[in-house]
């Protein structure tokens, strides 16, 4: 898989005219971490004051640095799913298809888990710009279904389609019901769904799989 740009590469680039000054990168660089701490707790609605107070700098200095709000969250998003990408291309390359597609299935929904506005951006709420690499990460989820069916491992009759959702479905809220999640809930909640994916003892299954 192809070295990635990050999220401070790709945002200096968007708007520098010559090689950034050391000045400029750092200021980026503080934009970026505050960005992905600011969207995993708040999601993808968080303001650009919100933003640059985090990172310690003024409303004009974050306009300076990145274009916009929304160019800065995407890049910011980009490199998280980029993240995600990468683990699923490390999967692959296991020669154990069972256990490469546990451990991109763990990876995947830690990064659900750990981030609000991660959660936003795989459910659509970015808009085009994060559709390459939404893509690559589908693809890569069909890849490891199906090699994992074709060694008789994952039972025939589930879609690679399906796990995406199921995936979803793991990463719980803290409450359902009156009850407090667990402190591992979704580990849990993650190995009943790899359970139910194993080809041995599976009932057959209702309905069509997703569109």
């Amino acid at each position: 898989m192809n070295k990635r740009d990050g999220a401070v590469d790709e945002l200096l680039r968007a708007v520098a005219g010559g090689p950034p000054r050391a000045d400029a990168r750092r200021n980026v660089e503080r934009l970026v971490l505050a960005a992905r701490a600011a969207v995993a707790e708040v999601g993808v609605e968080v303001t650009a004051h919100e933003i640059a107070r985090r990172a310690g700098v003024g409303i004009g200095t974050f306009y300076r640095r990145v274009s916009s709000r929304e160019a800065l969250l995407e890049a910011v998003l980009g490199e998280v799913l980029g993240e995600a990408a990468e683990l699923g291309g490390r999967a692959l390359a296991d020669p154990d298809p069972w256990r490469g597609l546990e451990t991109f299935a763990a990876g995947y929904v830690r990064i659900r888990a750990e981030s609000c506005g991660i959660r936003d951006a795989i459910g659509g709420a970015c808009g085009p710009g994060l559709d390459r690499i939404l893509g690559e990460l589908r693809e890569l989820t069909r890849r490891l279904v199906e090699r994992a069916q074709e060694a008789g491992v994952v039972r025939s009759d589930v879609a690679w389609q399906d796990v995406p959702f199921l995936l979803a479905a793991v990463a719980t809220g803290e409450r359902t019901m009156g009850l407090r999640a667990g402190a591992e809930q979704w580990e849990r909640n993650l190995r009943i769904v790899l359970d139910g994916l194993r080809a041995a003892g599976a009932a057959s299954l209702p309905g069509e799989p997703p569109a």
